[in-house]
């Protein structure tokens, strides 16, 4: 059965004619096993054990061209993966503590990875305390990005999402998602 499965996996001739030639053996193992007398019983037996023998060994031996071996696993970039998704549930974990108790989150320095603390935000900014430097490290974020969105955080005071500063430091559409991962707006 297994060459034939490789068979019509593979859309073989070949393997699909050892199939059939398996199945006459097995089918004359059979018959000489059923005639009765001590010699074909013994040749059937023997036959049966060449059989199994050459076919397990042709099993092994076609196993790679049927089914090929899966790529190695990098474990480094699965660590890797791991690791960013570990560091976004910070930062949603981060928002909703700013969101419940914005204090809290001043005092733990959420979003300033420019001052020392020990809270792990997961690599948020906050975009209305951190200095133009951090700032700058932003995806997406350029040297007159920056310079537009801490002018107009000076006039206005700062600002309550990632899309009011889109809009008011003109932010291009295409950067904003991403941008918006990494960044929190405290008051």
């Amino acid at each position: 059965m297994s060459f034939l499965y490789a068979a019509v996996k593979r859309g073989s001739w070949q393997l699909g004619a050892t199939a059939a030639g398996y199945g006459a053996g097995t089918a004359g193992v059979l018959v000489l096993l059923q005639l009765g007398s001590a010699a074909s019983v013994v040749l059937g037996s023997f036959l049966a054990i060449m059989l199994w023998l050459a076919g397990t060994g042709h099993a092994f031996a076609v196993r790679t061209s049927v089914f090929p071996p899966e790529a190695p696993r990098n474990r480094l970039n699965e660590h890797a993966i791991e690791v960013a998704k570990y560091r976004r549930g910070l930062r949603e974990d981060a928002r909703a503590l700013a969101a419940e108790d914005p204090a809290l989150a001043r005092e733990l320095r959420i979003g300033r990875p420019d001052v020392p603390r020990t809270y792990d935000d997961g690599g948020l900014v906050d975009v209305n305390h951190a200095p133009p430097e951090i700032l700058a490290a932003l995806p997406g974020m350029t040297s007159e990005m920056v310079e537009r969105v801490v002018r107009r955080r000076e006039e206005h005071g700062g600002f309550v999402s990632a899309e009011e500063m889109a809009v008011d430091a003109d932010i291009p559409p295409d950067v904003l998602p991403e941008m918006a991962d990494f960044t929190i707006f405290l008051r």
